[in-house]
């Protein structure tokens, strides 16, 4: 019903930036919201950063000032600039897509970012 195709993971050292984008296709009700989660070896999954189709946001303490996510609901695509990488933003970036009338979430196959140090 709803695919999520996730690009822009790579290795950056401290300091540098990358851009995640997803691509979603499918139900648009289940993209009335769409975030960012990460997951780093041993630790337990959290979002980073979330939007909704009128445009409010959501920032982790963590990245709030470094981080911003945005969508392009013509494209049905949402992005995260991530500015100023630190070694613990180190883990996989997901996707996902959520409606309140949606009877699941989505979720995307999830890309690695690593900073090094």
């Amino acid at each position: 019903q709803v695919q999520l195709v996730e690009s822009g993971g790579g290795l950056v050292q401290a300091g540098g930036s990358l851009r995640l984008s997803c691509a979603a296709s499918g139900d648009t009700i289940c993209m009335a919201a769409m975030g960012w989660y990460r997951q780093a070896p041993g630790k337990e999954r959290e979002l980073v950063a979330a939007i909704t189709s009128g445009g409010r946001t959501y920032y982790a303490d963590s990245v709030k000032g470094r981080f911003t996510i945005s969508r392009d609901n013509a494209k049905n695509t949402v992005y995260l600039q991530m500015n100023s990488l630190k070694p613990e933003d180190t883990a996989v970036y997901y996707c996902k897509a959520a409606g309140a009338t949606c009877t699941y979430d989505y979720w995307g196959q999830g890309t690695q970012v690593t900073v090094s140090s």
